[in-house]
């Protein structure tokens, strides 16, 4: 009876380098996430509400509108 090898195979350990792609990366979708919700929540607050934050109707919109990626 001819007896065949067999070994797992290990994975590679990923590089630090891959790591830290992978985390900027997570970074980067969890800072969109907040700034699209932030924004959200921005648009919904009243007049007093913005007044209380030292920003006009004009500036919510305009902040409120901008694109999640854009600072």
């Amino acid at each position: 009876m001819t007896v065949i090898p067999f070994e797992i195979p290990r994975r590679r350990p990923r590089r630090r380098a891959e790591r830290d792609i992978g985390r900027r990366v997570l970074g980067t979708l969890r800072k969109w996430r907040r700034r699209a919700h932030e924004r959200a929540e921005l648009a919904k607050l009243d007049d007093r509400m913005l007044k209380d934050i030292g920003l006009t109707r004009c500036d919510a919109e305009f902040l409120s509108n901008k694109w999640f990626w854009r600072a």
